[in-house]
């Protein structure tokens, strides 16, 4: 059809287009004009200023107005007088020109002698008169048919250079297919039209059209953010209810406009992202581009992202125990193993992780963590379950420790934690390795860490999926000091993942958008800098790719005295104690002997779990590294059990050539 075709719709929006350049056009000089003679300008930004609630900024164009209304009446007045002062200056005018022609002539009649000079100057001026006269006449015709097709091109001109035509019909390189500008009145219209009619009636019945609502608008990062005063009878829940609704009304996606409650009551903060920025990448993370970055347990906080404001999100992992869940595939590894990579630039934290996805999404980490354990069987998940009854055994031996003794702090990592909850395996005791019940083992493990290794530096990071009560039993989830959710399916998963309060605040990782907002994370913990009044908030995580976490993870390896990994290959394989004492004395010089033994006991409970002090000087008698009493206690020494073991498997290479 023709009235279809790509060439006739093209030939109607060109139509159109020029059409209304000029018709814009006209409309913009006509404002510009009226605003030069009139004072509505200074109204209208007076009325702009208070809207937006800056009075200092009213009060200056207030003024700004006096003054120009000051300046108009003067300019009238003095139009008054005008006619006297034009007449005065027209005949001083005439008398001065003829003086001077008629003192010219004169001058000229001297020089030339000619009497008939006089009047030279005075003719000349007449013939110039006349040729104006002439050029006039020639000129004025064609510029009267010329003038009005002039000043259409000039108005088509302004109005092109505005782009004052429909968005339809303009080419598609100058169409703004990104959401308006936000200003005051397109907010308070955006709540009008809500759809909730208390707030729709008390907006109509305010004087100043609703502006009062409003507190400033402020740039944050790549957006605006406004706070709202909801009149009485208004509820915030009615205004978070409506979040599609609102952002269409401010000509936003859903994803782009978050809402929160700050500590005002009867106030709702908006958060309103410019068209497409959330959809713009966020560099990389420091850990990747800063060689000689080092972190700090204590005192330290990782890089994790940005917010929402572009603002850099740093968060301090020191005593918190941390949960991060969400939907498959949406960087939930990813999250939890840019804090691993960061935290393992301490050389003094230990890990122990459990990878129950088992995919080698941790294989980095071998050759950093003490265990590795990797695979989604039921024998990883009770190598994993094992690894917490040890953490829980380490963690009761440091509460145990007198008064004073500093503990490195050690860091259980469990990701796909909900392996561990649903797996049917049960113990020779007859107690299950998953469940939520209290005879489940991984639960309590998990429970008793949670409730007091944080006083001794040993803490639990858990990444799960998908949460629900039966894969992510509450007192776990509520026993997280740090709760970070990407996008989940529902409310209530987004409730188990981050609590009640920070949902009821305005978390919201079920209206994320899944594959779209990978990596991007709502998190509630004291451990970021959270806006005052808010339970929560959205962070966009570095990634780190696998290529990249490899290369921070060697560069973590060389600020450690060589770290000797346990793996799920090793399970079957004997025992050897000498090594093992060497690997738990770490890099400290000399170790009491009951820690070592409390350190042995947690590396292997299986192989040294009864052993008491004479086992122990037994292997140390025999391969030349014997106790010793330093300060009045027996000690053992890295030195020592370093050069038997050198002197032992030099002896071993030598019999072996032989």
């Amino acid at each position: 059809m023709v009235v279809t075709s790509e060439r006739t719709r093209a030939s109607v929006r060109a139509t159109a287009r020029h059409g209304a350049y000029v018709v814009g056009g006209a409309r913009i000089v006509t404002r510009r004009a009226w605003d030069s003679r009139s004072a509505a300008r200074y109204e209208r930004m007076i009325r702009a200023a208070e809207a937006a609630g800056n009075h200092e900024l009213a009060r200056e164009w207030e003024e700004r107005g006096r003054a120009f209304r000051a300046a108009r009446h003067q300019r009238r007045m003095e139009l008054l007088s005008a006619p006297q002062r034009v007449a005065k200056g027209a005949a001083a005018g005439v008398g001065v020109t003829g003086g001077g022609l008629l003192l010219l002539g004169i001058i000229l009649a001297v020089a030339n002698e000619n009497f008939a000079d006089i009047a030279t100057p005075t003719l000349a001026l007449v013939e110039l008169v006349r040729w104006i006269v002439v050029i006039v006449s020639v000129v004025w015709g064609p510029l009267v048919t010329l003038a009005p097709w002039l000043g259409l091109l000039a108005l088509w001109g302004v109005g092109r250079h505005q782009q004052a035509a429909p968005q339809w019909a303009l080419p598609t390189s100058q169409r703004d297919t990104g959401g308006a500008p936000i200003t005051p009145s397109i907010v308070v219209t955006a709540l009008r039209d809500l759809g909730v009619p208390a707030l729709r009636k008390a907006i109509k019945e305010m004087g100043d059209a609703g502006a009062a609502m409003l507190g400033p608008i402020r740039i944050a990062g790549c957006g605006v953010e406004v706070d709202v005063t909801l009149p009485s009878g208004v509820s915030t829940n009615e205004v978070q209810g409506k979040r599609r609704k609102l952002a269409e009304n401010l000509a936003r996606h859903e994803h782009e406009v978050f809402i929160t409650l700050p500590e005002a009551a009867r106030t709702v903060r908006l958060w309103i992202a410019d068209s497409g920025a959330l959809d713009e990448p966020i560099g990389p993370s420091p850990l990747a581009i800063d060689g000689d970055l080092r972190a700090s347990y204590a005192k330290g906080r990782a890089p994790w992202g940005q917010d929402l404001r572009g603002d850099a999100a740093a968060l301090s992992l020191f005593q918190r125990h941390m949960l991060v869940t969400g939907l498959s595939n949406q960087g939930k590894t990813a999250a939890v193993r840019a804090l691993a990579l960061w935290l393992a630039l301490d050389p003094t934290v230990e890990f122990r992780i459990a990878d129950l996805k088992g995919a080698g999404d941790w294989a980095m980490f071998d050759g950093l963590a003490t265990l590795l354990i990797q695979g989604p069987t039921d024998e990883d998940v009770i190598d994993a379950t094992t690894m917490l009854e040890d953490g829980v055994a380490e963690m009761e031996r440091r509460l145990t420790a007198p008064t004073g003794t500093s503990h490195h702090p050690l860091v259980l990592l469990v990701d796909e934690a909900q392996v561990a909850f649903m797996c049917p395996a049960v113990g020779d005791d007859k107690r299950p390795y998953g469940g939520t019940k209290a005879t489940s083992r991984y639960f309590m493990a998990a429970r008793k860490i949670q409730n007091q290794g944080r006083a001794v530096n040993v803490m639990l990071w858990q990444g799960t999926q998908d949460p629900t009560d039966q894969n992510l039993p509450k007192l776990v989830r509520e026993g997280a000091h740090t709760r970070a959710s990407l996008v989940v399916g529902t409310e209530s998963q987004a409730r188990m993942a981050l609590g009640d309060k920070a949902v009821d605040g305005g978390a919201a990782p079920h209206l994320l958008r899944q594959g779209l907002d990978k990596g991007t994370l709502v998190v509630a913990s004291d451990g970021i800098d959270i806006p005052a009044g808010q339970a929560s908030i959205t962070v966009r995580t570095h990634f780190i790719d696998t290529t990249t976490a490899t290369e921070i993870a060697d560069r973590a390896k060389a600020l450690r005295n060589g770290v000797t990994t346990r793996t799920t290959a090793d399970r079957d394989q004997d025992t050897d104690p000498l090594a093992d004492i060497a690997h738990v004395l770490g890099t400290e010089a000399r170790v009491r002997t009951k820690d070592v033994l409390a350190r042995l006991a947690t590396l292997n409970p299986g192989a040294y779990g009864d052993w008491s002090f004479i086992d122990l000087k037994r292997v140390l008698d025999h391969a030349g590294a014997e106790p010793y009493k330093s300060d009045g206690v027996m000690v053992v020494s890295r030195d020592r059990v370093t050069h038997a073991l050198a002197n032992r498997d030099g002896t071993d290479s030598a019999s072996a050539t032989g």
